[in-house]
């Protein structure tokens, strides 16, 4: 089965989870997006260019369910995720007359939830901190829906994407430990896809899912590097250009050359634990990428 039919077999059970219930459908459509896959968005006159309609009941909806959460009558847009992720959930817009109000996960499996449920504690600490650099995503609202976790944050002021400065990705990496208190925190997914500077100086970041307190200072940094160095290389060569590349990356930081190289090994260590507990290989085994690398190192020891 191709990567196409994969995210459209998602999306089928998707619309029956978020949109169960008798009543008077409500025409959707399957637009493509130019940064997710697929979304499924409220039918405009012009989607008739675009694709057929999807008639969808709105009675016990997520949309009506976002409705009373809000107070005001809500559309959503679906984004649906491809099939391939051990954290896939239903990712909604909320809508609004006056325009987009939320972000919404739906957690739709024990995986999931446990994540969203993590999120939601994250973020709520994070709010309570006089934070400098990062800008997170506020709580707006936690619960649940249909024996599903629902969890809406505000949108974030992303004008146009734009890649981060180091200077400015170390002053967030050395705040986010910080806020783990005497045990250094972090983000556990400081991608480039999860982050974009702001006009003020500071820097936008969101999916907090994975935070995480008592991890190795400069975690959410080799994080950064190494999600780089997948874009352009595959996993064995950007676990190599990882453990190369961070003694420079780390200094900054504060952290000798041994340390740095130590930091990046046990970054490795603990991705690939989390892989495991996820059930989900995306890199491959470890015995690919990870395993010929710390050899590597032993030997050198």
């Amino acid at each position: 089965m191709n990567d196409a039919k994969l995210r459209l077999c998602y999306l089928g059970q998707t619309v029956r989870l978020l949109f169960p219930g008798p009543g008077t459908p409500q025409p959707y459509t399957l637009l493509p997006h130019a940064l997710l896959p697929r979304r499924l968005a409220p039918r405009r006159w012009w989607h008739r260019l675009l694709g057929a309609r999807v008639m969808v009941p709105v009675e016990g909806s997520i949309s009506a369910y976002l409705s009373e959460v809000f107070a005001t009558p809500v559309e959503i847009v679906l984004h649906v995720r491809p099939a391939g992720r051990a954290n896939r959930k239903p990712i909604l817009e909320a809508h609004t007359d006056a325009g987009l109000i939320a972000f919404v996960k739906i957690g739709d499996t024990p995986r999931a939830r446990e994540l969203i449920t993590n999120e939601a504690a994250a973020l709520k600490r994070l709010a309570e901190l006089p934070l400098k650099t990062v800008v997170p995503p506020a709580v707006l609202h936690h619960g649940h829906w249909r024996g599903l976790s629902v969890l809406a944050l505000s949108p974030l002021p992303v004008s146009t994407r734009a890649r981060t400065p180091a200077t400015l990705l170390t002053r967030a990496v050395q705040e986010i430990a910080e806020t783990g208190g005497p045990e250094h925190a972090w983000h556990g997914d400081l991608s480039p896809w999860n982050l974009c500077p702001s006009p003020d100086g500071r820097l936008l970041v969101w999916d907090w899912e994975r935070y995480e307190t008592g991890v190795p200072y400069g975690f959410d940094a080799v994080h950064h590097l190494f999600q780089r160095a997948l874009r352009r290389m595959d996993p064995p060569t950007a676990a190599r250009a990882c453990l190369a590349q961070a003694v420079g990356v780390l200094a900054p930081l504060g952290l000798s050359a041994a340390c740095a190289r130590q930091t990046a090994l046990r970054y490795l260590i603990a991705l690939a634990d989390r892989h495991a507990a996820d059930g989900f290989e995306p890199l491959g085994p470890p015995s690919t990428w990870l395993n010929p690398l710390v050899d590597s190192q032993e030997l050198l020891t």
